[in-house]
C-alpha cells in the first residue's frame, strides 16, 4: 500500500454571483470528498484570497443533513483549515500528489479566470498558460517535462471544473480537448435558476472544448466520469462517488 499522499483542496473566494444573489463552496461537494480522502491522505485547502472562503448558505439550509455534512461543519480540524486557509498563489504543485476543486457556483467567477489558479493546474499536469500576458509561460515550458512524467491527479465536481477552462495544452488546445468528463449541465443549472448569473454554462463550455461530456440520464443523478489522471464529477449528489474516486486513484 502506498503511503500518505498531499492534495490541495481549492475553494472559491467568490460569495456572489454575477447578479448579485450569494453564492460561494458548496458544502456536501467538500465534505464528502475529505471524509473519503482524509483518513488516508493529508490535505490542504487554498482559495483565491486565502483564510475563511465563503460557504454557499444554500448548501446548508436545502440539503438534508448527513453524517459527512454535520462533521464538516463541527470538525475543529476542518474549521482550522479553514480559517487558516492559504493563498492559492501561495501553493507550489510540487507539494502535492493531488488538486480536489470544489464545487459551488463561484468557480465559475473566480478561478475560471484566476492567473494563480491556471498557473497552478499548468504545474501539476504539465499543461501551459496561454493567457495574454503570458507570465507564466517561461516557467511552465520548463516544468512540462518534470509534471508530464509525474502525471498527478486533477479532480473537480460540480462547477469546479470551471476552474480549468482556460488551462491549455501546449499546443493551445483545451485540456478537455479528447478527454471525457462531466459537470454541472445546462438543465441543472436551468432548475436552479441559475442562468443569468454565471459568465458561461459550464455544459456549453464543454461542447466547445473538443471533448466527449458524459451527463447523468436525468438531472440529480450521481454521475462520476475518470479519464486517466482527470477526475470529474456532474453535481451535488457526485459528491462521495468522487471523493471515492479520488481517494482510489491516490492509492494506485
Amino acid at each position: 500500500m502506498p503511503g500518505r499522499k498531499s492534495v490541495l483542496f481549492v475553494f472559491t473566494s467568490a460569495s456572489r454571483v454575477l447578479n448579485g444573489d450569494p453564492t460561494g463552496w458548496y458544502l456536501p461537494e467538500a465534505a464528502h470528498p475529505y471524509y473519503e480522502v482524509e483518513p488516508h491522505h493529508d490535505i490542504d485547502f487554498a482559495a483565491t484570497k486565502g483564510p475563511n472562503p465563503p460557504i454557499d448558505g444554500n448548501s446548508v439550509v436545502q440539503l438534508h443533513y448527513d453524517e459527512y455534512q454535520l462533521r464538516f461543519l463541527e470538525d475543529p480540524v476542518v474549521q482550522k483549515k479553514l480559517r487558516e486557509c492559504k493563498y492559492l498563489k501561495d501553493c507550489k504543485a510540487s507539494d502535492y500528489d493531488a488538486i480536489f476543486y470544489v464545487g459551488g457556483r463561484g468557480p465559475a467567477i473566480d478561478l475560471a479566470t484566476d492567473l494563480d489558479n491556471i498557473k497552478l493546474c499548468n504545474e501539476v499536469r504539465s499543461f501551459s498558460l496561454l493567457a495574454p500576458s503570458h507570465r507564466f509561460a517561461d516557467k511552465i515550458r520548463a516544468m512540462v517535462a518534470q509534471f508530464w512524467q509525474s502525471g498527478k491527479i486533477v479532480s473537480a465536481v460540480c462547477h469546479g471544473p470551471c476552474a480549468l477552462v482556460n488551462v491549455q495544452n501546449a499546443d493551445g488546445t483545451s485540456i478537455y480537448k479528447g478527454k471525457k468528463y462531466t459537470g454541472f449541465s445546462n438543465v441543472e443549472e436551468e432548475l436552479i435558476g441559475g442562468v443569468t448569473g454565471l459568465p458561461f454554462l459550464l455544459e456549453t463550455k464543454f461542447q466547445m472544448a473538443g471533448g466527449i461530456y458524459v451527463k447523468a440520464e436525468k438531472p440529480w443523478l450521481s454521475n462520476v466520469v475518470r479519464d486517466g489522471k482527470l477526475i470529474t464529477g456532474q453535481n451535488p449528489a457526485s459528491a462521495q462517488a468522487i471523493g471515492k474516486a479520488l481517494a482510489a486513484a491516490l492509492a494506485e
